[in-house]
């Protein structure tokens, strides 16, 4: 197990476990954490090795209770702001990421929380978790793509609903409007989680990542222009899979 300020990071055969560690304060998402969060991700990104990537939370109240707004809402200007960002642009190093992320979610998952969960591929759930953003009631806007991303997972009126009136989404609602893939019990969550990353990692590590690459790209695309996208990579696929049986 690597050991960082705010997360717990360890590598178990093909599947890697980042764990948000600050239970004292709900696992809130801070500027360390950003910054550990990024490094990580880069190593998984270099790591051939590394087939599934779960995501969890420590303690027993939440997988992240949102944005450490003291920290936040303190930047020291918006040019520096920009140029750290570029530097560790965490948001776009979780969206490019190959490798297959799953989110494995209890208790609370708010604001920075939901948006980190929703730049995981898939999303389990226990039974006591609850969604929200609560950004607005705060005086500012989501600012890690939320406001993007919630409405990709679970459509326009259920979105602004959760947006503009604050209103929190519990497990049920969350598994009938797509936002999580499955429900579990609360002692059952990292046995699930872990379950799906073996699955993943069983297969060809190549295909794994050109179908979440097609499905992940394509929703950017025309219908023609991912049709297009998707025989590229069945083409790859076929001349890597002749080369092998060649050799």
């Amino acid at each position: 197990m690597t050991c960082f300020e705010t997360i717990l990071y360890e590598r178990a055969d093909a599947i890697a476990w980042i764990t948000l560690n600050r239970p004292a304060v709900l696992n809130a998402y801070s500027v360390r954490m950003r910054d550990e969060l990024h490094e990580i991700v880069q190593a998984i990104r270099d790591d051939d090795e590394v087939r599934a990537v779960v995501v969890k939370g420590a303690g027993e109240k939440a997988f992240c209770g949102g944005a450490d707004l003291s920290e936040f809402l303190t930047a020291p200007s918006v040019i520096e702001a920009r140029r750290i960002r570029a530097l560790r642009d965490l948001w776009g190093a979780l969206r490019s990421l190959q490798q297959p992320l799953i989110a494995a979610l209890h208790g609370y998952v708010l604001g920075s929380g939901m948006e980190i969960a929703l730049f995981c591929d898939l999303r389990i759930a226990s039974e006591d978790v609850v969604f929200g953003l609560p950004e607005i009631g705060l005086g500012i806007l989501p600012g890690a793509g939320g406001t993007q991303t919630v409405p990709r997972a679970i459509g326009l009126s259920r979105s602004l609903d959760m947006l503009l009136t604050n209103r929190r989404m519990d497990a049920t609602e969350a598994l009938s409007a797509g936002l999580v893939n499955r429900v579990v019990p609360r002692d059952a969550l990292i046995a699930a989680a872990l379950g799906v990353a073996r699955r993943i990692a069983s297969f060809d590590p190549m295909i794994v990542c050109d179908a979440k690459r097609a499905v992940r790209e394509g929703l950017d695309l025309s219908l023609e222009q991912g049709l297009k996208l998707e025989q590229r990579l069945v083409a790859r696929a076929r001349r890597t899979t002749g080369s092998s049986r060649t050799n």
